[in-house]
C-alpha cells in the first residue's frame, strides 16, 4: 500500500537546497518516491504509511537544516492555496523593504570619497552598517548556511555566507588592527561596502525572483478567485446568505443574472447562459436549462435560476482542479535529473574552486587581499539558483498556460512525453463523434414508434435512448411493457398492450438491411436508421494533427462501415474497427512495438485500459462528469483542438527548458573562469548571479504570451 503526501518545505533558495532535501527523503525506509520542487517549495513524497509515519518524514527535512511541515488537516485546496498566496505576497513585500535599504546602504557606503574610508570613525561606522545589513537583511542567509553546516551539507547560501563573511571579517581586522597590515606592507583598504552590496543584490534578486514566481501561479489564483464568499441559499422558503462552507448537499440555491455560481448542482428551474471560459477554455456561454449540471465558480449571465447543490467542498469540480494544479505545478520534469546529478556535487566543487584561486594568486604573489577578493568572487558567481529554477518555472507557466486553454496536464513528465508524441489513437463514440445518436430517417408510423420506444425506455443502450428521444419529441406518450428480455448485441422484446414487440439490428430478425428494425407481433412493421454524427470542429482538429507531422489512428468497437463513414468525414485513413476495449489496448501496443509514441484520446471510462497503455492518455470531458483522473491530460472541453494545442505547447515548453537550462549552465561555465582569473569583482558577481536566475524566471513566463 502506498500513500502520497506534499509537506511544505521553507529555506530552500537553490538547485543544492532541493537535492539535499530530495536524497534525504529517499534514503528514508519506506520511501517510494519523492519529487522536490524549489518553485513551489513543495515535497511530494510516496510512502509505504507502515515503515514509516508523515512526522517522520517532516523529522528527515528538518535534519537537513530546511523547515518542513505537513498540510494542516482539515484544509480545503482553497484554504491551502490562499495561505499560500498570502506567505508568497508578505515575502515579497518584506524583501523588496530589504533590498531597497541594502541597496542604499550600499551605494552610499561605495560612494564616499576614497579619504574618508582611511578614517578611523568612518570605518567604524562602516562596520556597524555592515552588521546591521549582514544581521536584519542578511540573516536568512547566514542562518541558512550555518543549518546547512550542522547538518554537513552547504548549498547557495554558504557560498554567500563564505563570501560575505570573508570580506567583513577581513575588513574588521583592518579597522581593528591596521598597524598588522601596514607592518606587512599590505595597504589596510575595508570591502564593507562589498559585503553590503553583494548582500543588496542577492536580496534583490530573490525579491525580483518572488515577484516574478507570483506571475508563474496567475492561472491558480485566477481559479480560487472564481469561487465566491456567499451562497443564496433557500431554506423554509427564506432566502439566506451563508458562506460557502455552510452550503450543504441538496440545498437549493438562487442564482441571479451576473452572479457566479458558487457550487456544483443540477438546474431544477429556470434557464440561462451560463460562462464556463475560464474553467473550459470555451468563450461562447452555454445554454443550461432545467436537469442540467452546473460548476460552481463558472458564471451567470442573463438569465436566474435556481438549483440544487451536488458536489461540494474537495469533491467539487473546481476544488479537484485546483488540486490536481497545484500537484502538477509540484511536480518535476525527467530533464530535471540533469540538474539534480550537477547540484549534487556544485557547492562542494566551487568551494574548492575558491580554494585553488585563492592558493593560485598567492603563489603567482598578488598578495593576501588580491586573492581573497578573487576568491569571493568565485564564491558568489558560482551560486547555482538559476539551475535549480531553470525547469520547475517553465513546468509552472506552462500548466498554468494549459489550464486557461482547457487543458488539465498532471505534471512535468507528461508536459515532457508529449511533445515526442507521434501518433495519435482517436476513440470514434464520444471522441470524434458527439456520442450522442439521432434518428435521421424513420420508416415508422407514430402507433408502431409509441410501442418501440416503449420497450427502448428498459434498455440503457445509446441507441434505446435515440429511439425514445425521437418517439418523446413527437409527442407520444409511452405505456407500461411486461415480459421484458434484452439479447445482448442485438436488441430488446417485451409485451406492450397485449402485442409481443421486438426492437433491435438487424442481425435480431436474420435481416440484411442496415438500421434499428421494429416487429410486432412477429412482423416487421418499421425501420429507423441512426446516426451519431461527428464533433463540431473534429476534422479541422484532425487536419491540425496531421499537418504538426502526426499520424492519427480511429479505433472503435463500431462495425467497419460505420467507422469508415466517419473517419472519411474526417479524414483519417488508419481505422480500426469492431475492437473491444483489450482489442484497442493491442492495437495501441502493436503500434508502440513499432517504435511509435502514442497518446491515445477517449472518454477516460470506457477506454481506460487504453488510455493506460498509451504513453499518454487524453480524457476527454466536458467539465461536469469528466473522469479528471483517468488520463496524463484531461480535456475539460470536449474539443479535438486541444490535443494539438497540448503537443504544440509541450514542445515550446522544451525550448524554454532548454534555453533555461543552458543559460544556468552556460552562466557558470562562462562566469566561474571569469571571476577566477580576476575580471570580476564580487560586486558585479553578485549582481550577475541574481540576474541570472531572475532571467530564468522571465524567459519561462514568456510562455503565458507565445503564440500556441
Amino acid at each position: 500500500m502506498t500513500e502520497t503526501i506534499s509537506i511544505h518545505v521553507g529555506g530552500m533558495t537553490c538547485a543544492a537546497c532541493q537535492s539535499h532535501v530530495q536524497r534525504a527523503l529517499e534514503q528514508s525506509p519506506g520511501v517510494k518516491k519523492a519529487a522536490v520542487n524549489l518553485m513551489t517549495g513543495e515535497a511530494t513524497v510516496a510512502f509505504d504509511p507502515q515503515a514509516i509515519e508523515p512526522a517522520a518524514l517532516v523529522d528527515a527535512i528538518l535534519d537537513t537544516g530546511y523547515d518542513a511541515q505537513l498540510p494542516a488537516p482539515g484544509r480545503t485546496a482553497f484554504e491551502e492555496q490562499e495561505d499560500r498566496e498570502r506567505d508568497q505576497v508578505v515575502e515579497a513585500r518584506e524583501l523588496a523593504v530589504k533590498a531597497i535599504v541594502s541597496l542604499a546602504l550600499g551605494g552610499a557606503a561605495m560612494f564616499l570619497p576614497m579619504r574618508a574610508m582611511h578614517d578611523p570613525a568612518v570605518r567604524y561606522a562602516l562596520l556597524a552598517v555592515t552588521a546591521f545589513v549582514m544581521a536584519w537583511a542578511g540573516r536568512r542567509i547566514f542562518s541558512g548556511a550555518w543549518f546547512a553546516a550542522l547538518h554537513g551539507s552547504a548549498d547557495m547560501n554558504a557560498l554567500v555566507a563564505l563570501g560575505t563573511g570573508t570580506a567583513f571579517l577581513y575588513s574588521v581586522a583592518v579597522t581593528v588592527v591596521p598597524q598588522f597590515f601596514e607592518s606587512r606592507g599590505i595597504l589596510p583598504e575595508v570591502y564593507y561596502e562589498a559585503a553590503i552590496l553583494i548582500l543588496a543584490f542577492v536580496i534583490t534578486g530573490r525579491a525580483l525572483e518572488a515577484r516574478a514566481k507570483r506571475q508563474t501561479t496567475s492561472a491558480l489564483r485566477k481559479l480560487i478567485g472564481l469561487q465566491p464568499a456567499t451562497a443564496h441559499v433557500l431554506r423554509d422558503d427564506v432566502e439566506l446568505d451563508l458562506p460557502i462552507p455552510e452550503v450543504m448537499r441538496r440545498d437549493v440555491i438562487v442564482v441571479r443574472p451576473g452572479e457566479k455560481l458558487p457550487v456544483d448542482g443540477e438546474i431544477i428551474d429556470g434557464s440561462s447562459y451560463v460562462d464556463e471560459s475560464m474553467l473550459t477554455g470555451e468563450p461562447t456561454p452555454v445554454l443550461k436549462s432545467a436537469g442540467n449540471a452546473v460548476i460552481g465558480g463558472t458564471v451567470n449571465t442573463t438569465g436566474s435560476f435556481r438549483y440544487r447543490a451536488t458536489t461540494l467542498g474537495e469533491t467539487s469540480v473546481l476544488a479537484r482542479i485546483v488540486t490536481l494544479m497545484r500537484q502538477a505545478q509540484a511536480s518535476r520534469a525527467p530533464i530535471e535529473r540533469l540538474a539534480d546529478r550537477i547540484s549534487g556535487v556544485f557547492v562542494p566543487i566551487v568551494v574548492a574552486l575558491a580554494i585553488v584561486t585563492f592558493s593560485g594568486w598567492m603563489l603567482a604573489g598578488a598578495g593576501a587581499t588580491k586573492a581573497a577578493v578573487t576568491a569571493v568572487a568565485v564564491l558568489i558567481i558560482a551560486c547555482p539558483c538559476a539551475m535549480g529554477l531553470a525547469v520547475p518555472t517553465a513546468v509552472m507557466v506552462a500548466t498554468g498556460r494549459g489550464a486557461g486553454m482547457g487543458l488539465l496536464i498532471k505534471g512535468g513528465e507528461a508536459l515532457e512525453k508529449l511533445r515526442r508524441v507521434n501518433t495519435v489513437v482517436l476513440d470514434k463514440t464520444g471522441t470524434v463523434t458527439e456520442g450522442r445518436p439521432r434518428i435521421v430517417s424513420a420508416q415508422i408510423d407514430d402507433d408502431v414508434l409509441r410501442l418501440a420506444a416503449a420497450v427502448e425506455r428498459r434498455s440503457e443502450h445509446p441507441l434505446a435512448r435515440s429511439v425514445v428521444e425521437f418517439a418523446e419529441s413527437r409527442g407520444l406518450n409511452l405505456p407500461d411493457v411486461t415480459e421484458f428480455l434484452a439479447t445482448a448485441g442485438r436488441g430488446v422484446e417485451a409485451m406492450v398492450e397485449g402485442r409481443r414487440v421486438k426492437v433491435g439490428n438487424a442481425e435480431f430478425f436474420g435481416d440484411s438491411g442496415e438500421g434499428i428494425l421494429v416487429a410486432i407481433d412477429g412482423a416487421v412493421t418499421g425501420r429507423v436508421r441512426v446516426s451519431d454524427p461527428v464533433r463540431a470542429g473534429s476534422k479541422e482538429a484532425i487536419g491540425e494533427l496531421q499537418r504538426l507531422g502526426l499520424e492519427v489512428v480511429l479505433v472503435t468497437g463500431d462495425h467497419p462501415e460505420p467507422a469508415q463513414a466517419v473517419a472519411r468525414q474526417v479524414g483519417i485513413d488508419h481505422i480500426v474497427a469492431g475492437v473491444l476495449p483489450d482489442g484497442k489496448v493491442a492495437e495501441i501496443r502493436r503500434l508502440q512495438n513499432e517504435g511509435r509514441v502514442v497518446a491515445m484520446a477517449g472518454d477516460g471510462i470506457n477506454d481506460a485500459p487504453a488510455l493506460a497503455q498509451a504513453d499518454i492518455g487524453f480524457a476527454m470531458g466536458s467539465g461536469t462528469d469528466i473522469a479528471i483522473e483517468a488520463g496524463d491530460v484531461t480535456l475539460l472541453r470536449a474539443d479535438l483542438a486541444g490535443i494539438a494545442h497540448a503537443i504544440v505547447l509541450s514542445r515550446a515548453t522544451w525550448t524554454v527548458m532548454r534555453q533555461n537550462l543552458f543559460w544556468a549552465l552556460g552562466y557558470n561555465v562562462v562566469a566561474i573562469p571569469a571571476a577566477a582569473l580576476g575580471f570580476l569583482s564580487p560586486v558585479i558577481a553578485s549582481a550577475a548571479m541574481a540576474m541570472s536566475s531572475v532571467s530564468v524566471v522571465l524567459n519561462s513566463l514568456r510562455l503565458k504570451r507565445m503564440k500556441i
